[in-house]
């Protein structure tokens, strides 16, 4: 495909989107007519026709003087980066995942290495057209008329509308990542390395420009220090092949890689997860081609076994109890960080986990939708996998104690996933009085589905 589409293009595209939206019925649901998804809830099934966004799915332009760039909504990070990148410049968080898109990223919520010093994917937006429920693309920034759905925005999923094009920052980068993996007994003494890398932006007098890192067991947690470096210190390393990422950050205390693979070094093995298709078997890695280890093939195989109860099945057949899925992304306080792992290997007993500081880049700046505090360092734990829990794996009892534990420790869950709130509590975490104030000022007719019938109730 062509990445960099220019503006005439983009202008075709938008005359498409806008064209579908009139075609479908007024009480039908609204819905993006895409071939990937990075969302793990159900939804109700529709056979109303999606948005045409064919033709949204690249950058309209690259402003290297000015390191910024015009990209289309649905243009994947993947296809971000390869027009960036050749420039020395990539977005200032890139989401682990290749096929995430940026407008997904901002709308839905993204985080990287990169968030513990500029913050999440939505606050190095300058500005965005966004189509409304009123069938309208409108320009939206801080600082015009439009500032409350510019604000709102994020962590919205589409109930506000779908962004069109978004204006953003880059950031210069070299064509090097020395990694330092860096092992700790306890999730307090990790805590706290977390907190001194945050405020002082080095660790042990060597600079940190990206920070993540890996629960494997209660006693065996890694921070991973990344240093941008203009040159390699020794062969870089390849995790596409035959070596697997995760594994080696028990392996070695440093490595480096080229900027491109360590932005996208979770996806070839959707973190950990191939493990459950065979992945980690040397010889079963050698037949699976390349171009089939990415996070989007394992998406589609995932869907199926959902489709079809593949694992279901199999569970029966060997008397196993049944499994419930446990995908989640969660953020707590540092403080509180300790006290959530620990209940975790308790209550559900699911490793590894990862874990992802984050700060808010803006010292003043609240995003109501995901009120996070300015000046407050929180962790993103995220963990995917299955729990054997037996017949009530129906009634979600995991997901459902992980959300009670996270809203009792302060801290936020992402609702890419299933949730399983009220609708008092949902509307006190996520600010449903200000969502529903910005939904009626520009779909006044409803023709969006709201967040809540969106994450809860899978419409």
């Amino acid at each position: 495909m062509t990445i960099v589409r220019g503006w005439e293009n983009h202008r075709e595209a938008v005359e498409r989107l806008l064209a579908s939206y009139a075609a479908i019925p007024e009480r039908a649901p609204v819905r993006l007519a895409k071939s990937t998804s990075n969302l793990f809830r159900p939804r109700s099934s529709t056979s109303v026709p999606g948005l045409d966004v064919s033709g949204l799915d690249g950058v309209i332009e690259v402003d290297v003087a000015n390191r910024t760039a015009d990209v289309q909504g649905m243009c994947t990070y993947e296809h971000l980066v390869e027009a960036t990148l050749p420039h020395g410049l990539i977005p200032l968080v890139v989401p682990q995942l290749r096929t995430i898109t940026l407008g997904g990223a901002v709308t839905g919520l993204g985080i990287e290495a990169t968030s513990f010093r500029n913050g999440l994917p939505h606050e190095s937006v300058l500005e965005m057209d966004l189509l409304t429920g009123d069938a309208e693309v409108i320009t939206a920034r801080t600082d015009n008329e439009h500032s409350d759905l510019f604000a709102t925005f994020p962590n919205s999923y589409g109930s506000l509308g779908y962004a069109v094009r978004l204006k953003i920052e880059l950031e210069e980068v070299p064509g090097f990542v020395a990694l330092r993996h860096v092992r700790f007994d306890d999730a307090a003494q990790l805590g706290k390395a977390i907190e001194t890398i945050v405020e002082s932006g080095e660790w042990e007098g060597e600079s940190v420009d990206g920070l993540d890192g890996v629960a494997f067991e209660p006693g065996e947690l890694y921070l991973t220090l990344a240093r941008w470096s203009d040159a390699a210190t020794g062969e870089p390393s390849d995790y596409t092949g035959s070596g697997i990422y995760y594994r080696s950050i028990q392996q070695r205390q440093r490595d480096v890689l080229t900027m491109n693979d360590y932005l996208w070094r979770w996806d070839t093995d959707w973190f950990w997860c191939s493990g459950a298709f065979g992945l980690h078997n040397p010889r079963i890695r050698r037949l699976w081609p390349r171009r089939w280890r990415r996070s989007d093939v394992y998406h589609k195989l995932v869907g199926l076994d959902r489709r079809f109860g593949i694992a279901d099945r199999l569970d029966r057949r060997a008397g196993r109890p049944r499994r419930e899925r446990v995908i989640q992304d969660v953020e707590v306080p540092v403080d509180r960080l300790p006290d959530f792992l620990h209940w975790f290997d308790e209550a559900v007993g699911m490793r590894p986990v990862w874990l992802c500081p984050l700060r808010l880049r803006g010292a003043g700046t609240r995003w109501p939708s995901y009120p996070l505090e300015p000046g407050t360092t929180y962790v993103n734990a995220g963990f995917w996998g299955t729990v054997h829990v037996g017949e009530d794996a129906d009634d979600a009892p995991r997901n459902r104690a992980i959300e009670a534990k996270v809203h009792e420790l302060g801290g936020h869950k992402s609702l890419y996933s299933e949730a399983f709130y009220d609708r008092a509590t949902f509307d006190r975490l996520y600010d449903g009085a200000n969502l529903a104030a910005v939904k009626q000022r520009y779909d006044p007719h409803d023709r969006l589905t709201s967040l809540y019938d969106k994450a809860v109730q899978r419409q």
